[in-house]
C-alpha cells in the first residue's frame, strides 16, 4: 500500500511538472518575439514561424506518438519526449539564426507531442476511477499555471536575462522531470500492447497536416504554397478514408459519424482554439511594437486572461455537471466572440484599460467554454471510449492552435511582408491584426452554432449519462482501442 501511494504521489508530480512545461513554453515565447526579431534582423513572416513551427509539430505528432505509446509503453515515450524537449530547448537557446531557431522549435514541438500524448495517460493508468477526477483536476490546474506564468515569467526573463533564458529554464525543468521519472516512476503502462501500429496512417497524417498548414499560411508569399495546400488536403482525405476502414486505426473516426454530440463538441473545440490561440501572440506584438511597452510590462498586462481562465474553469466544470454543457459552452463562445469583435477595432490609441477588459472577457469566455465542452465530449461516449475521446479532444486543441497561428502567419505575410517589425511599420501590423481578429471573430461566431448543435449529452441534470439511443453513445460501434487516455 505504501509503495502504491508513493507511485501515485510521484506520478502526479511528474505529470503536473510536464503539464506545466508545454503551455508555459507556448505562452512565454510570445513575449520574446520582438527581441528575437531584433537580434536576428528577422521579418514578421519568419517571426510568426517561431511560434507556428512548435505548435504545428506538436499537432502533427500527437496522434502518432499517443498511439505508439499505447503499444510500446507510455513511460518509454514520455521519457524520450522529455529528453527531446530538454535537448531542443538547449539548442533553441544556442540558435545562431532565425532559421536554426525555427528548426529547433519544430524539434521541441515533437518532444512536446510525446509529453502531451502520455502524461495524462500515465495518471489514468495508475489512479483508480474513484480518484481520477481529483488528480486530473490537479493536472489541468498545472496547465493553467503554465499558461498564467508564461507571460509574466517569460516577459521578466526576456527583459532581464534575454530570450535565451526562457529556453534554458524549460531545459532545467525538463531535467528535473527526467530524473524524477527515472528514480521514482517504476513500471510501464501500455493499454494496447500487441496491437498493430498503423504506420501508413501516421505518415499520411503527419505529412498531410504539415503540408496543409504550411501551404495555407504561406500562400501569400510562395507560389508553391498553393500546391502544398492542395496536396495536404488530398492526403488528409486519403487518411480519413483509410482510418474508417482500419480495424486498429490511428484514430477512431467512426465515433464522429455515429455520435452527433461527440462530433459537434469536438468541432466546437477546434473552432474555439482556432479563434483564440493567436490572440496572445498578436497582443504581445501590439503592446511591444505599437505601444512601446517592454516585455516585462506586456507580460503583466497579458496575465489578466489566463488568471481568469484558471479561477473560473473549475467552477464552470462543476456547474456543467448540473447544467447541460452546451448551454454554458455556448455562452462562453458568445462571450469570446464579443471580446474578439471588440479587438477588430484595435488601434494605437486604444486605452490600456479597454485592452485589459477585452482580455478579461476572453478569459471568462474561454473558461465557460473549455471545461463544459470537455465534459460534453467525455459524457457523449461510453467509458470504453474515454481514451479515444480524450485523444480526439487533444488533437482538436493542437490542430486548432496550429490553424490559429497559420491564419496570423498568412495575414502578417500579406500586410507586413518580409520586413523587420519596428515602430515604423506599426500601421501595417495594426491593419493585419485587425483582419486577423475579424477572421477569428467570424470563426467564433460560427462556433456558437456548432456548440448549440451538439444537443443534450445527459438525460437528466445529475445522472452524468449521455442521452439518446445506445448507438449515439458508441454502443454497437468499433471495438475499444485499448486503454488510451492521450488527452
Amino acid at each position: 500500500m505504501e509503495q502504491d501511494a508513493a507511485l501515485k504521489r510521484y506520478s502526479l508530480m511528474v505529470a503536473a511538472a510536464a503539464a506545466f512545461l508545454t503551455p508555459f513554453m507556448g505562452s512565454s515565447i510570445n513575449l520574446a518575439i520582438p527581441s528575437i526579431g531584433r537580434e536576428f534582423s528577422a521579418n514578421a513572416y519568419m517571426l510568426s514561424w517561431v511560434a507556428t513551427s512548435y505548435i504545428l509539430a506538436s499537432a502533427a505528432f500527437l496522434l502518432p506518438f499517443g498511439r505508439l505509446a499505447d503499444i510500446v509503453g507510455r513511460k518509454k515515450i514520455f521519457l524520450i519526449g522529455t529528453a527531446s524537449f530538454c535537448l531542443s530547448s538547449l539548442l533553441c537557446g544556442l540558435a545562431w539564426s532565425i532559421e536554426s531557431l525555427i528548426a529547433f522549435r519544430a524539434l521541441q514541438g515533437i518532444g512536446s507531442a510525446m509529453i502531451f500524448g502520455t502524461g495524462m495517460a500515465i495518471l489514468t493508468s495508475i489512479f483508480p476511477p474513484r480518484e481520477r477526477g481529483k488528480v486530473l483536476g490537479i493536472n489541468v490546474a498545472s496547465v493553467y499555471v503554465g499558461l498564467s506564468m508564461g507571460p509574466v515569467l517569460g516577459g521578466t526573463l526576456n527583459h532581464n536575462l534575454g530570450w535565451q533564458s526562457i529556453f534554458l529554464l524549460t531545459a532545467l525543468i525538463s531535467v528535473f522531470v527526467i530524473l524524477l521519472t527515472l528514480a521514482k516512476l517504476k513500471g510501464e503502462w501500455a493499454g494496447a500492447r500487441g496491437e498493430k501500429y498503423d504506420l501508413g496512417g501516421a505518415v499520411l497524417y503527419v505529412i498531410g497536416l504539415v503540408a496543409l498548414m504550411y501551404g495555407f499560411s504561406s500562400v501569400a508569399v510562395s507560389e508553391w504554397a498553393r500546391y502544398l495546400l492542395a496536396a495536404g488536403l488530398v492526403l488528409m482525405l486519403v487518411f480519413v478514408r483509410r482510418e474508417i476502414n482500419m480495424q486498429q486505426p490511428l484514430m477512431n473516426l467512426r465515433l464522429f459519424s455515429s455520435n452527433a454530440a461527440f462530433a459537434f463538441s469536438n468541432l466546437a473545440a477546434l473552432i474555439n482554439y482556432s479563434a483564440t490561440f493567436a490572440v496572445g501572440f498578436l497582443l504581445s506584438l501590439h503592446l511591444q511594437v505599437v505601444l512601446g511597452y517592454d516585455s516585462q510590462a506586456a507580460g503583466l498586462i497579458l496575465l489578466s486572461q489566463p488568471v481568469l481562465m484558471a479561477v473560473i474553469s473549475p467552477f464552470a466544470g462543476k456547474i456543467s455537471d448540473r447544467v447541460e454543457p452546451r448551454i454554458l459552452a455556448s455562452w462562453g463562445m458568445a462571450l469570446t466572440t464579443l471580446g474578439l469583435v471588440s479587438l477588430c477595432f484595435i488601434n494605437a490609441a486604444i486605452p490600456l484599460w479597454l485592452l485589459i477588459v477585452n482580455l478579461a472577457i476572453l478569459g471568462i469566455g474561454f473558461a465557460l467554454f473549455s471545461s463544459p465542452n470537455s465534459n460534453a465530449v467525455m459524457s457523449a461516449v461510453e467509458k470504453r471510449f474515454y481514451g479515444v475521446a480524450s485523444s480526439s479532444l487533444g488533437t482538436m486543441r493542437l490542430v486548432g492552435q496550429a490553424l490559429s497561428m497559420a491564419i496570423v502567419t498568412l495575414v502578417l505575410a500579406m500586410y507586413v511582408g518580409r520586413v523587420e517589425l519596428t515602430a515604423a511599420n506599426a500601421g501595417q501590423l495594426l491593419a493585419g491584426a485587425r483582419l486577423a481578429f475579424i477572421i477569428m471573430a467570424v470563426l467564433c461566431f460560427g462556433g456558437i452554432f456548432a456548440s448549440l448543435a451538439r444537443g443534450n449529452v445527459r438525460s437528466g441534470p445529475a445522472d452524468g449519462m449521455p442521452s439518446g439511443p445506445p448507438q449515439a453513445r458508441g454502443q454497437g460501434g468499433p471495438p475499444p482501442a485499448g486503454d488510451r487516455n492521450n488527452s
